[in-house]
């Protein structure tokens, strides 16, 4: 295999290896698969074996989420930039609020279908990441090719009726003509590219799942650069290129997934059909028994963005209807501004997940929470420094986004509640990735709706019409929710169930 594999490497070598998230003794380059047909009565498995080297799984964490984080880095930045080509496109009737409300509005249908995608790639990644901790590389084939059927026929199944009824939607949600005129051909790429995408996106995670967690990266970053590239050239008319302004943005998005798509397969077919990643025509386009499973882990999953997202809009709701555009403005300015702050939890959960997944298909179930704790404890400490950066400097944060000082002043507390809110925030996303590891992808739903439903949404009701009080009380709100979600997971994880979730 080839040296950008970490699960290529991952059989080898020393702390100076940052490509492989399992330090050992030197041995030959082999996937966790390979070895499982080498060995016939293994002892222990090679996951716990090389873990108990360490005095602490964190460098395994380190090594698997690094990537991650340069991988969604480089995602959230293309999303900023990409929004700010889009703002300059003020020249027509409406100003650039147009392109923008177009492309917000457009983004959130978008997400539907997103969500049920990041759902499936995490079954993907608990069936895979199981049935190779098991040494059953034949087993996370099927468990792959499932995961990819299920992928492009849920866009699919999403894509085709937003498409059509996007029109009447855009109405019914009262825009004007203008921007439902903007919005409809952007949203037809967009969704045209969710199919690939959904495949590039299943694959990254059976890769992930494999412990290849550097390629993902790499592809990623590509795909964000080629993809504001052709935004450049295509929302502007560079190159001789016409000026195609929101439909050009469109056409880059379904380009350059088109491409990232193109560069994922083709690491995949080079796989022998002996590693996990080998897999068979048959288990794409025939009838895989896995399909059912995969659909069922990832069932919970779209329900608990769903409750997410219906949570955030009634949150927005009270904002708008009892303090005003301005602390809405704060809201939907400050959460993508604090985006980058939640990255390394985002990527410690997902690294957890893959070893939990492998620890407990290895029967070891120990070692599996063992590595959830200590992933819980890296997060908080990484929260707890983000966190304090983010109070202290929290005004001058906001100035690198608006010079508009009532936005700044706004911004303050909302900002110093999700500073106040990380370490909890973290620490539901590393536990949620426990339990999304080993298959139980219920507890997170259970989570969400406690949280966001119980507190979150109920205490900024009281607090704004009830009560009266300030907006900084509905800020507030965000910590209860946060901190019902991380105690609700706690339990959940030290109770363990979790560990026997796939057994069946």
């Amino acid at each position: 295999m080839s040296g950008d594999d970490p699960l290529a490497s991952s059989q080898a070598t020393g702390p100076d290896d940052n490509l492989d998230p399992e330090t050992a003794p030197g041995l030959p380059a082999t996937t966790l698969a390979q070895q499982a047909v080498s060995t016939a009565e293994p002892e222990r498995s090679d996951l716990a074996r090389r873990l108990r080297l360490h005095t602490s799984a964190v460098p395994e964490i380190l090594r698997l989420s690094w990537p991650v984080m340069l991988a969604t880095g480089a995602v959230t930045l293309a999303g900023v930039i990409d929004r700010a080509m889009i703002g300059r496109l003020g020249d027509a009737e409406g100003g650039a609020a147009v392109p923008l409300a177009a492309v917000g509005i457009a983004t959130q249908f978008f997400f539907l279908v997103q969500s049920s995608l990041f759902a499936i790639g995490l079954a993907c990644v608990a069936l895979m990441a199981r049935a190779i901790g098991a040494r059953e590389p034949r087993e996370a084939q099927r468990a792959f090719g499932a995961s990819l059927q299920v992928g492009v026929a849920i866009s699919i199944a999403l894509s085709v009726p937003i498409a059509l009824v996007a029109p009447a939607a855009f109405a019914f949600l009262g825009q004007e003509q203008n921007v439902t005129e903007a919005a409809v051909p952007y949203l037809n790429y967009v969704l045209a590219s969710s199919v690939l995408m959904a495949a590039a996106l299943v694959i990254e995670s059976g890769l992930r799942a494999d412990k290849h967690m550097r390629f993902p990266m790499l592809v990623a970053m590509v795909v964000m650069g080629f993809k504001l590239l052709l935004n450049w050239i295509l929302i502007f008319g560079h190159f001789g290129a016409p000026r195609l302004e929101l439909v050009g943005a469109g056409i880059a998005t379904l380009i350059s997934q088109a491409v990232g798509l193109a560069v994922l397969v083709a690491r995949v077919v080079v796989e022998p059909n002996s590693t996990p990643l080998g897999v068979r025509a048959r288990d794409v386009f025939g009838i895989n028994p896995r399909s059912r499973e995969v659909v069922r882990i990832a069932l919970p999953g779209i329900a608990e963005r769903l409750v997410m997202n219906t949570a955030m809009l009634s949150y927005i709701w009270v904002l708008g209807h009892y303090y005003g555009t301005l602390s809405v403005a704060a809201y939907t300015v400050g959460i993508p501004l604090l985006a980058f702050t939640w990255i390394p939890g985002q990527s410690y959960a997902q690294a957890c997940a893959t070893l939990i997944g492998q620890a407990l298909g290895a029967r070891e179930p120990d070692e599996a929470e063992r590595i959830g704790w200590q992933s819980a404890g890296l997060a908080i400490a990484t929260a707890v420094l983000l966190g304090a950066f983010v109070g202290v400097f929290r005004f001058d944060i906001a100035g690198l986004l608006t010079d508009d000082m009532a936005v700044i002043a706004a911004l303050g507390p909302f900002m110093l509640a999700l500073a106040i809110a990380q370490p909890l925030l973290q620490l539901q996303f590393v536990l949620g990735g426990a339990h999304r590891g080993a298959g139980d992808t219920g507890t997170p739903l259970l989570a969400a709706c406690v949280g966001n439903w119980l507190f979150r949404v109920p205490l900024a009701f009281l607090f704004a019409i009830v009560l009266g009080y300030g907006v900084a009380w509905v800020w507030s709100a965000l910590i209860f929710d946060h901190l019902a979600r991380s105690l609700v997971l706690l339990y959940t994880f030290r109770r363990g169930d979790w560990k026997t979730e796939l057994d069946d």
